[in-house]
């Protein structure tokens, strides 16, 4: 099992910045070898599935995701997303936090816990490296542009 944690404070507003970190086909684009799904397409609320599919060919796989918190941020208050990970392969859950943060910025907290199979633990500091810097960089394209 590995736990991510990443955070940054961007000069948006808790909506917009919300709105970025939640195009869940966005998410296809700044995450190299995937195509994401939406199942139903829009509007995204609690049980929406989101799914991930990773890799070329016969080595690409599934990573489906049930949205089970779903709270947009509301009269500047914070806004949380959780979804659980699904399938066969990659298991675990994410959550998507935007909340205030200083100078009327936004603060958003991407935390995931993920777990592999067939990966032992041995290759967990691995898995932690690469996702810290395919997640990281996802958030910091997924942030940039609307």
């Amino acid at each position: 099992m590995v736990d991510i944690l990443l955070e940054r404070t961007v000069p948006l507003p808790l909506d917009e910045a919300w709105r970025r970190v939640t195009q869940w086909r966005r998410h296809g684009d700044v995450v190299p070898l995937t195509r994401v799904r939406v199942e139903p397409p829009a509007p995204t609320r609690r049980g929406t599935l989101v799914v991930a599919r990773s890799g070329v060919g016969p080595l690409a796989f599934d990573d489906p995701m049930e949205i089970t918190v779903w709270q947009p941020p509301q009269d500047g208050a914070a806004g949380l997303c959780r979804l659980e990970k699904r399938g066969r392969v990659v298991r675990g859950w994410a959550e998507l936090e935007v909340r205030p943060g200083p100078g009327g910025r936004a603060r958003v907290v991407w935390r995931e816990e993920i777990r592999v199979r067939p990966l032992p633990s041995l290759f967990d500091g691995v898995l932690r490296r690469s996702a810290r810097y395919v997640f990281g960089r996802a958030l910091n394209r997924l942030l940039r542009h609307a």
